[in-house]
């Protein structure tokens, strides 16, 4: 990690590895957690390998969804690691994402409790990394991972 470049986001989630992945990996699974509640989430396109779309909206009333992620996921290895960026469109196409361009490594191991969940989000610049850092990074992302948490666990249940 690089401090003047990098977030990071550790957790424990007290559920399998397999069902943590399956949170991610599952697009009815990833409309419950993805986006803070109480906004919802569509997915309208989840095809985790390499090259694939990673394409999301969301609503606050459940009515009118608007965009909100078109990615690429980079890498893809089944329940160890799923890295994806926004500077890059589903379609493969260079992207200039609002607010700030990514790209994010989500890994997967073993935990004697579950599942040690690491999130590492890598900018560009130096300045892309304060204005994240700034939007919320923390609350955003600390957010949606525990709704994660919450969700792989009542499954683990």
């Amino acid at each position: 990690m690089n401090p003047d470049l990098d977030l990071a986001l550790e957790r424990v989630i007290r559920a399998p590895r397999a069902t943590v992945w399956n949170a991610w990996t599952d697009p009815a699974r990833l409309e419950q957690w993805w986006i803070p509640a109480p906004l919802t989430c569509r997915v309208d396109r989840l095809d985790p390998r390499p090259g694939g779309a990673f394409v999301t909206r969301m609503s606050e009333g459940g009515t009118e969804f608007v965009p909100h992620l078109d990615a690429c996921f980079l890498a893809v290895d089944e329940l160890e690691r799923i890295v994806f960026t926004n500077a890059i469109t589903s379609d493969w196409r260079p992207a200039g994402p609002a607010p700030v361009a990514m790209t994010a490594m989500i890994t997967f191991a073993d935990h004697p409790d579950g599942t040690d969940y690491r999130v590492l989000v890598r900018h560009g610049d130096p300045e892309s990394r304060a204005h994240h850092d700034k939007l919320g990074f923390a609350d955003g992302w600390g957010t949606v991972t525990a709704q994660l948490a919450a969700l792989a666990e009542s499954a683990a249940r």
